[in-house]
């Protein structure tokens, strides 16, 4: 399964994300699904402005996850 989403946080909203305080971000795929993942798999894009851009998330088909990427 592959999703579509966009995402723009600061880094200081993110960064409960970062440190494990906060678990999982919400975010809305381009077909309006809700997802919840996990804020670990996004450390690798973080920058000193944030998160900015837009990703593709890989599941498999039992939900599990696969890979983020940015496109």
């Amino acid at each position: 399964m592959e999703f579509y989403f966009s995402i723009y946080v600061s880094f200081n909203d993110f960064l409960p994300f970062y440190q494990g305080i906060v678990k999982n971000v919400e975010v809305r795929d381009r077909n309006g699904k809700v997802l919840h993942i996990n804020g670990k798999y996004f450390r690798p894009f973080v920058t000193a402005s944030g998160i900015h851009g837009c990703f593709i998330l890989r599941l498999n088909t039992s939900g599990n996850f696969i890979s983020l990427n940015k496109i």
